[in-house]
């Protein structure tokens, strides 16, 4: 959503309804979706003829209502689809107790409202485009109006924004009649030596052609309308509270992608991980947030947990600290994460601290393996990125308790960087007896030995 800069302020406008109550409105907007997405939970996938109907009759909902319900739940996330087979989304378990996770489904919803009310067929996609990149403008005065809004002042702004779009992307009508048109496409230079813009086509194929907008922006409203997030009257259109809180979440969304200390909200999530490793945790967090609000949450948790796979587990560990911002959205693949060795000890503890668990006793879900790996790879961590001093400051941290002891462990629990560790571990540290011991483990690790 692209709106105005300005900073807005940090609680939501005066007489926006509590969180409570905007959830009771977020639920009876997807009522229907909650309900043949529970339907299908058991497997079922509505979609398909036969079992639409099967729904139907069970729901006592007619065949359209089950479609719409359907397409709306995974618009919501409220089911997930693996190959034939529909299973409960997290925010589906989450839909009676916890009223974020329903806010955080319509808001979803909202997103995709030109989904939920497709554009007329005859309208070409590149026009269709246009608007629904224009719409955020029309949301932003709505919320400013604080109340109805006449549709004309709603089409003026429209036309004025897509004319914006359209210099934006040095758009320059071509008639194959008019020479002077034609000279303007033409990709050469005038007299005055100044470079005369080329025609830029949309993404979705050839500048939109000169439709008329009024039957384009009735289709917006009507689904803007139909996702719950304004109402329509006699020739004008309001928000609702529903809709008057999203456009404000959005643009505090703007407002901290805009504040990124670091300058890496453009940035793959690795090279932000990395940029991030020069600051202290306050700002770091900041930085997470800002990147995260800058893209959808679903691609970014993924994004995170696949630079957590690799090789350099000082990113694996900042990975899981950027999915401690994320919170609840996370939860489903952190969850399936817990299975992949390398990840498990970060996710435990990351599930521990998101079911609120204190962050100092949280390292007691862990195995005594599953600690021993954590240490391995902690250290491998600072001993490419950190000083001397603090790996064998590290030592400390060890469950064991006794160096012997630790070594034991260590040789076992199969960490692929074992032998790197105590080799920089044998070459930091002070005592030469330790040093050597320490030597000793890294060889019979590296041999195979006992």
């Amino acid at each position: 959503m692209t709106a105005r800069r300005t900073r807005p302020a940090s609680r939501p406008p005066e007489g926006t309804p509590p969180a409570a109550e905007l959830a009771r409105q977020a639920r009876a907007v997807l009522a229907d979706a909650v309900r043949v997405a529970r339907w299908a939970a058991a497997g079922h996938r509505p979609d398909a003829p036969p079992t639409g109907e099967r729904a139907a009759a069970a729901l006592d909902l007619t065949p359209d209502q089950v479609r719409a319900g359907w397409d709306r739940a995974r618009l919501a996330g409220l089911v997930e689809l693996h190959g034939s087979t529909a299973r409960p989304g997290w925010r589906l378990h989450a839909w009676d107790r916890d009223d974020t996770a329903v806010l955080r489904g319509w808001v979803a919803l909202f997103d995709a409202w030109s989904l939920v009310h497709p554009a007329p067929a005859a309208v070409a996609p590149a026009a269709v485009a246009e608007v629904v990149e224009a719409v955020p403008q029309v949301l932003s005065l709505l919320q400013l109006s604080a109340g109805p809004v006449h549709v004309p002042a709603l089409l003026d702004l429209l036309e004025q924004r897509v004319a914006e779009l359209r210099e934006e992307r040095c758009e320059v009508p071509y008639d194959p009649q008019d020479p002077d048109s034609a000279r303007a496409s033409d990709p050469v230079q005038t007299a005055d030596a100044i470079p005369v813009p080329v025609p830029v086509p949309l993404p979705d194929g050839p500048a939109a052609p000169a439709v008329p907008l009024a039957p384009l922006l009735d289709w917006a409203l009507d689904g803007l309308a139909a996702v719950g997030a304004l109402t329509l009257g006699d020739g004008h259109a309001t928000l609702t509270p529903l809709g008057n809180w999203a456009v404000w979440v959005k643009l505090e969304q703007i407002c901290v992608a805009a504040q990124s200390p670091a300058g890496h909200i453009e940035q793959s999530a690795e090279d932000m991980l990395r940029g991030s490793t020069r600051l202290t945790p306050g700002p770091a967090r900041t930085e997470y947030r800002a990147w995260l609000a800058a893209r959808p949450l679903a691609g970014a948790v993924s994004e995170l947990l696949t630079v957590a796979r690799g090789e350099d587990a000082l990113l694996r560990g900042l990975a899981f600290d950027a999915l401690r911002v994320v919170g609840a959205p996370a939860e489903a693949e952190v969850r399936a994460a817990a299975g992949e060795p390398s990840l498990r000890p970060y996710a435990l503890l990351w599930l521990a601290e998101f079911e609120g668990m204190d962050p100092d006793d949280a390292p007691d879900v862990l195995s005594r393996e599953e600690a021993t790996w954590l240490w391995v790879d902690t250290a491998a961590a600072v001993a490419d990125h950190g000083e001397s001093a603090l790996l064998v400051r590290h030592l400390e941290s060890a469950v064991q308790g006794t160096v012997p002891a630790l070594l034991d462990e260590v040789r076992a629990v199969g960490h692929p960087r074992t032998v790197q560790v105590l080799v920089a571990l044998a070459a930091a540290h002070p005592d030469p007896a330790l040093a050597k011991a320490v030597r000793r483990a890294a060889f019979q690790v590296h041999t195979g030995g006992a």
